[in-house]
């Protein structure tokens, strides 16, 4: 068994919660379908034994690099980049799985870094993609989409009120000049809307609907979660964290209609027997006011588990 590899700079939220979801079992298989930095599979490796066996993805180059350093020194892990939303196509989970987490959104390294685009604090290339060579960038993006185009996906991912009024705006300004800063469409927005929610950058809305959007993010976790039920032992969990309404919302969905029966309507015809095949395990869990202090980043997040069932 190879010695752990360095431990992460940034930190990972829910950590406790995360590993009493998933119930780690010393012999078990567990995938960690999005790496970042590796905190939280760091953790779940350091409670297997050598039978044990982490299976990690991540669709960001940077982390896989992180994640090959890890698997470099623990033949216990293995690394596929790409997308949880492919991970019943990988090998590896073909045996089945013990557990599944799923940690959702954008990681503390890519919002950090200006290079990324993802930040509208941090000015750097409108980029936006987790994978840097899959799909438009947000700039190449907005600078063909139709007024229409922008102002839906502004609504629709970022439910961001004033969608009509900003994508006019960048509509506007693209014809005069691409966009292609984040710090320009950040003061874009700004001088659009004006101060926006207390406490809430006026663009906040607006950048978190283009990185869902270009990054595919919402399909991607349908396809992995049903992907992950499909994998999952009987008695295997799957953990999520997410980090907004639209995400949570997906998730307490998914669970809730594989736990418990859809109410019955006495005028139509009777079906075949509802049939669960996952439980709920208690409900939703936050962080503490401890932890929110410490990271603030934890002040967002909403943990979700489900075990699967026969």
């Amino acid at each position: 068994m190879g010695e752990l590899a360095a431990a992460p700079t940034h930190t990972p939220v829910l950590m406790e919660q995360v590993l009493d979801g998933l119930r780690v079992m010393e012999q078990g298989t567990y995938l960690d379908g999005t790496f970042g930095r590796g905190g939280h599979a760091r953790a779940v490796l350091s409670r297997l034994g050598e039978g044990g066996r982490l299976l990690v993805m991540d669709k960001d180059p940077e982390a896989i690099a992180e994640a090959e350093r890890l698997a470099a020194s623990d033949p216990r892990v293995q690394v596929r980049r790409g997308s949880f939303a492919g991970l019943a196509g990988w090998e590896a989970t073909a045996g089945g799985l013990d557990g599944v987490l799923f940690d959702l959104g954008v990681s503390s390294p890519q919002l950090d870094v200006g290079a990324r685009g993802f930040s509208f604090l941090h000015d750097g290339p409108l980029d936006m993609r987790m994978d840097p060579e899959a799909g438009p960038s947000a700039a190449d993006w907005l600078a063909t989409a139709s007024e229409a185009e922008i102002a839906d996906v502004l609504w629709r991912y970022g439910e961001e009120r004033q969608s009509r009024r900003i994508a006019r705006a960048i509509v506007a300004r693209r014809s005069e000049a691409p966009i292609r800063r984040t710090g320009e469409l950040a003061e874009l927005i700004r001088a659009c809307i004006g101060r926006g929610e207390p406490g809430k950058h006026p663009a906040t809305r607006s950048f978190q609907a283009l990185r869902i959007f270009i990054n595919r993010e919402l399909e991607d976790l349908d396809a992995g979660l049903e992907a992950a039920c499909a994998r999952l032992r009987p008695g295997g969990r799957l953990v999520v964290i997410s980090f907004h309404s639209l995400e949570d919302r997906r998730v307490k969905q998914f669970m809730a209609a594989r736990s418990k029966a859809p109410p019955t309507d006495r005028r139509r015809p009777p079906t075949a027997a509802f049939v669960p095949t996952l439980r709920c395990i208690g409900a939703a869990r936050r962080a503490s006011a401890e932890e929110v202090a410490a990271n603030p980043r934890a002040r967002s997040a909403v943990l979700r588990v489900a075990e699967r069932l026969p």
